[in-house]
């Protein structure tokens, strides 16, 4: 058994396809496929069910799985280490978040830190917030840009920030509320409504303002890409409460939500530890709240 040959397995489990995987993995589907089913006769046991549609882990792959994720950090932590030991000139740092995470300008954060830091490998990773979660607990992933809903993350997870972000209602530019100063939840509700469906977090926190102000929807859509949500908005098909920030650029028109109390989501940065073991990981951690350029926002901003 190989080092190598462990790699690929938790890249084949953590995907559950084997096409995804080699892509993943900058490899043949032929090849990767050659890799595991040699593991597999290595071993005597079935790693894998394979399907038309994706793989599953067999009882013999769930007891493999744990045993190569701790191989894979124990291993993944003494590079980190020699890493640290020539001052980050190389290393590695994986990172998750989820397609609506605007509270910082994460491609910008990230272009900083490969200016200062070159020889680190960095892989960006978006999912929804459950897989990032499994992935930061797993080893797969440094840290995680999340969505929060009303439940807590759990355990193996630590949170380092958090960030509020205000909610507001768009509407197409030629929608009959579009020259409103603001809009009330029963007034939105009135209209087809386009739901942001990738998993939890912002779903749940639009669904649960609804039901505390006990005012039912007609959800015409169910959408689990941002950027094509705002496009059928646009086009009228319906309205969609979003976070303010993803508005800014979109041919949509914004619209506070009125009542009491303006209407927010959180996010969330999240490690395995508290501080960061990885010393690329850690020192990206520190550059997002050691300077003016890229200040961590937290609740109590």
């Amino acid at each position: 058994m190989e080092f190598r040959q462990l790699s690929q397995f938790l890249v084949v489990a953590d995907e559950g396809h084997f096409t995804r995987a080699s892509r993943r993995l900058h490899m043949s589907q032929s090849a990767l496929s050659s890799s595991i089913r040699t593991l597999e006769s290595e071993l005597g046991v079935a790693l894998f069910e394979r399907t038309t549609r994706r793989v599953l882990l067999t009882p013999a792959g769930s007891l493999l799985l744990r045993h190569a994720r701790t191989i894979t950090a124990e291993v993944s932590a003494a590079q980190q280490a020699v890493a640290d030991l020539r001052g980050l000139g190389s290393g590695t740092l994986d990172v998750g978040t989820v397609q609506t995470f605007t509270s910082i300008d994460l491609p910008r954060a990230l272009a900083d830190y490969h200016a200062d830091h070159p020889g680190v490998q960095i892989s960006v990773r978006e999912a929804t917030t459950v897989e990032l979660l499994d992935a930061v607990r797993g080893g797969g992933l440094d840290a995680a840009f999340v969505a929060l809903d009303h439940r807590p993350v759990g355990q193996g997870v630590h949170v380092l920030h958090t960030y509020t972000e205000p909610l507001c209602a768009v509407v197409g530019p030629d929608h009959r509320l579009a020259t409103a100063d603001g809009v009330g939840l029963a007034e939105l509700a009135a209209w087809p409504f386009i739901d942001f469906e990738a998993g939890v977090g912002l779903q749940t926190v639009v669904a649960a303002l609804f039901d505390a102000a006990s005012i039912d929807r007609d959800i015409a859509f169910r959408i689990g890409d941002m950027t094509r949500l705002l496009r059928l908005v646009e086009h009228g098909l319906g309205v969609a409460v979003v976070p303010e920030s993803i508005v800014h650029d979109a041919a949509v028109v914004a619209l506070a939500i009125t009542g009491s109390v303006t209407p927010t989501r959180h996010t969330a940065l999240v490690c395995r530890e508290s501080v960061p073991s990885n010393p690329a990981a850690r020192r990206f951690v520190e550059s997002l709240g050691g300077g003016s350029k890229h200040p961590i926002l937290t609740d109590d901003r």
